[in-house]
């Protein structure tokens, strides 16, 4: 077997998901570092990130659909939804705040929903090519994981549409709820994915 040829799951190495020990070892025994089950590949790993990821993409809808939340000033207010949200500090002049939460808010979930069902599709049509641009989608989606926190840039932008006073309260909508799901999933649809399955079709080629 050529030296390319060589994986860690043909040589009989098993890499455990928790401590990260490669050992040789074979399946469900325990890891002699940490004593976690050893696995070849993640277990059920594209049923479960196909769940998570069709949930999530569901949900992404009512999360930009329904308003976020309703600032309350003077017993006035009206519901904001993430984009009513942008398009308000546009007209106000914060495009850069605009910007920040248009990204963090709509292109970050939205991006990685399309990752994760494009790494899914190759990997369950077996796709041979691309093998070095899907592992970096892969990568640029872990990246995307760093910016799943929006609540931050959320309250920001609330924050920020009206000059808050004594009177002024902030009334959550049920958007909230939707979009707290759509981060939540997409953050356990990336971790579920096992990204060795994208070598395992190239691997397979030979």
């Amino acid at each position: 077997m050529a030296i390319l040829d060589l994986t860690a799951k043909s040589s009989g190495l098993i890499r455990c998901h928790v401590c990260a020990l490669v050992t040789p070892s074979s399946e469900n025994h325990p890891c002699p570092r940490c004593a976690t089950p050893l696995h070849v590949r993640k277990p059920s790993s594209l049923q479960k990130t196909w769940a998570l990821t069709m949930a999530a993409a569901l949900l992404y809808i009512p999360a930009n659909i329904f308003p976020i939340m309703t600032v309350v000033q003077m017993g006035q207010g009206e519901p904001k939804t993430i984009l009513a949200g942008v398009a308000s500090l546009i007209e106000t002049g914060m495009w850069p705040l605009a910007m920040i939460v248009f990204i963090a808010s709509v292109v970050v979930p939205l991006g990685k929903i399309v990752i994760l069902i494009y790494l899914l599709v190759s990997v369950h049509w077996g796709l041979k090519t691309y093998i070095k641009e899907r592992i970096a989608l892969y990568r640029l989606m872990e990246v995307f994981g760093h910016w799943s926190m929006v609540d931050i840039f959320l309250v920001t932008l609330l924050t920020t549409l009206v000059k808050m006073g004594a009177l002024a309260t902030i009334e959550p909508n049920r958007g909230v709820s939707f979009f707290g799901a759509v981060v939540v999933l997409t953050i356990f649809a990336a971790r579920t994915f096992d990204p060795r399955l994208i070598w395992d079709s190239a691997h397979d080629q030979r």
